[in-house]
């Protein structure tokens, strides 16, 4: 355990996730696992969740990378995700991954949450470790909207038992949320769900629950960040107001730093 104290000099500690969030290596959360697999080290020995560091003058590790505590400009990027990529930052199975698809950005971003290799649709991504965790958080209940086509007719009661919450697997239940008919014809229906949560794969399971078959997922919108006119595979710096009516949703405050924005692909 290390002293808050080194020969007489008072040292602020940080507890080391929240030192590689703030870096921009990767958010919170994911520090957190990287911790738990004990690839993170102090001053060249593993710790553990809870410890603590300086962020000035202590030597942290990630994979063996050093983490920088010299102040990161934040970037905050939403990009329409089209099928067939992953949203981890690198694939052993050598599939698609959507940093491919971030050419000419200089930062390490990554994505905040995830969307599953068949569905595209609005992706957010940053460097912002306090952000990404607020959006992550259960507890933050952030609205994300999808357009969903299903093969099958829907009937009143499907819609209201996925309002009301289906269990998508043994003792797991769906929280509620709202869904409405955009469009019914014989041979498809197009739905839209805006959840609150963000369960593995929770819009497909929760379809397959009730007994309707996917043909096409799109997530649109998340914390009132819409896809807009993005083009499959394109993305854009959010704007100020983007960025305000996300931290809206959180319920935090504008950061410090101004972020980098305006470019568009």
């Amino acid at each position: 355990m290390r002293s808050e104290e080194n020969d007489g000099i008072n040292m602020e500690l940080v507890r080391i996730q929240k030192i590689i969030a703030d870096s921009g290596y990767c958010s919170r959360r994911k520090a957190e696992q990287l911790i738990a697999d004990g690839e993170v080290k102090l001053n060249g020995h593993p710790v553990k969740l809870g410890d603590k560091a300086d962020p000035r003058n202590d030597l942290i590790t990630v994979c063996g990378e050093k983490i920088s505590a010299e102040p990161t400009a934040l970037r905050y990027i939403k990009l329409y995700k089209p099928r067939g990529y992953v949203t981890t930052m690198s694939d052993e199975l050598g599939r698609k991954s959507v940093t491919e698809l971030l050419n000419g950005i200089e930062e390490r971003v990554y994505p905040i949450g995830r969307l599953d290799r068949d569905s595209e649709g609005l992706l957010l991504l940053t460097n912002d470790g306090q952000l990404a965790n607020d959006i992550m958080h259960p507890r933050k209940h952030i609205a994300k909207v999808y357009r969903v086509t299903v093969a099958e007719k829907v009937s009143e009661d499907m819609i209201n038992t996925l309002m009301a919450g289906v269990e998508i697997e043994e003792n797991v239940m769906t929280a509620p949320c709202v869904v409405t008919v955009v469009t019914d014809e014989p041979e498809r229906t197009v739905l839209e769900f805006t959840i609150y949560e963000g369960k593995n794969r929770q819009i497909r399971r929760m379809c397959e629950a009730v007994g309707l078959t996917v043909k096409r997922l799109r997530r649109t919108s998340v914390g009132g960040i819409k896809l807009g006119m993005l083009r499959p595979g394109t993305y854009a710096d959010l704007t100020d107001q983007e960025l305000r009516t996300l931290r809206s949703a959180i319920g935090g405050t504008n950061p410090s730093k101004r972020p980098k924005g305006g470019k568009r692909r």
